[in-house]
């Protein structure tokens, strides 16, 4: 059976019609197989519960065995450590009124008993051992010790706090079904490199209908210097060949708005960790690799210098262009435009 067809099986306990099977077939004699295909289980399976069953009584009994299994599952699987009222407790417990955090705690004792696991405990078993206890003044009193005193423990899977999410950002599903097609120029993807350290940034910029590229020399990588530095770039574009701008969600892009009040282009965000949605930007990167190597530092080259590597990439042919170059289907959709309009004048 194909893989992708399988349907996904989630394992549940033996009930009690399956332990009183496995019982009386193993008095007739049958194998771990043949049970296992008449209950529908894996041999393995019959075969541990036959050992589990086994090693307190003389033979399977499948009451027995059902009672031994509801008590495995009320205990816990290991014992407790950080037990209240033991010496590692209250060495704990001292270390704590010191102020000393969990994860101090913790590496100290592993400090001072290399050798011996009775005497240490992780910082984890600290924070479960207090938060677990019994609400009451002993509690109350521990927690205080901790440096931030919370009642209850945060989740480390908590949603973000919203500090870095981008306001009143659209959608790249919102995005209008033309760009998808490539067939009517003015939509661009974007992003910003950084160089070696973050210490200079360069905005790329490419066109999905030409695949036009252009790059904009950025001081870093603040939003300040992206709304500045693609605002300049875009404002030498045609307003007809400005449409939409595809981003990631970055930081750097919190100015969106703004943006789009100097240029007039919507600005759309894509998913989280989807790169593909700005398919065209990422191979452009790609292709920059060759002038501008990872780890660089950048900010040495001049706006003119990153003009003149735009434009080899401009001039190269491409094969989604029949082999034509970026910067002639570009000149030859302006040159219609020129016409177009003055058609229109007349």
């Amino acid at each position: 059976m194909d893989k992708a067809n399988k349907t996904k099986q989630s394992y549940t306990q033996l009930g009690a019609e399956e332990r009183a099977t496995i019982m009386l077939m193993q008095r007739d004699g049958c194998g771990v197989r043949e049970i296992g295909r008449l209950i529908k289980r894996s041999a393995s399976t019959v075969s541990r519960e036959l050992k589990r069953g086994s090693d307190t009584a003389p033979r399977y009994d499948a009451s027995l065995a059902g009672a031994q299994a509801t008590q495995r599952r009320t205990l816990p699987r290991r014992a407790l450590k950080l037990i209240v009222g033991s010496r590692l407790f209250e060495t704990v417990r001292g270390h704590l009124k010191q102020k000393w955090s969990p994860e101090q705690i913790a590496g100290t004792l592993k400090a001072l008993h290399p050798n011996q696991p009775a005497q240490r405990v992780s910082h984890e078993t600290i924070y479960h051992t207090l938060y677990a206890m019994p609400r009451g003044a002993l509690r109350r009193e521990l927690i205080a010790c901790l440096r931030w005193s919370r009642d209850k423990r945060r989740s480390k899977t908590r949603a973000p706090d919203g500090r870095g999410h981008i306001a009143e950002m659209q959608s790249i599903h919102l995005r209008p079904p033309e760009v998808a097609d490539r067939l009517i120029p003015g939509h661009w993807e974007a992003d910003m490199i950084k160089g070696a350290m973050n210490r200079s940034s360069i905005g790329t910029l490419v066109e999905r209908t030409t695949l036009m590229v252009v790059l904009a020399k950025m001081p870093d990588g603040t939003a300040q210097s992206a709304l500045d530095g693609f605002s300049e770039a875009l404002s030498a574009i045609p307003p007809e060949l400005r449409k939409t701008f595809t981003y990631d969600q970055g930081r750097e892009m919190s100015k969106h708005a703004q943006l789009t009040e100097r240029t007039g282009v919507a600005v759309y965000f894509c998913d989280p960790h989807s790169p593909w949605q700005r398919g065209l930007n990422e191979n452009t990167n790609g292709l920059l690799r060759q002038y501008l190597p990872k780890g660089s530092d950048w900010s040495l080259h001049t706006q003119a210098q990153l003009d003149e590597i735009a434009w080899s990439l401009n001039t190269r042919p491409r094969k989604s262009l029949g082999f034509r170059t970026p910067v002639a289907v570009y000149n030859e959709l302006l040159l219609n435009m020129e016409l177009a309009k003055t058609e229109t004048k007349h």
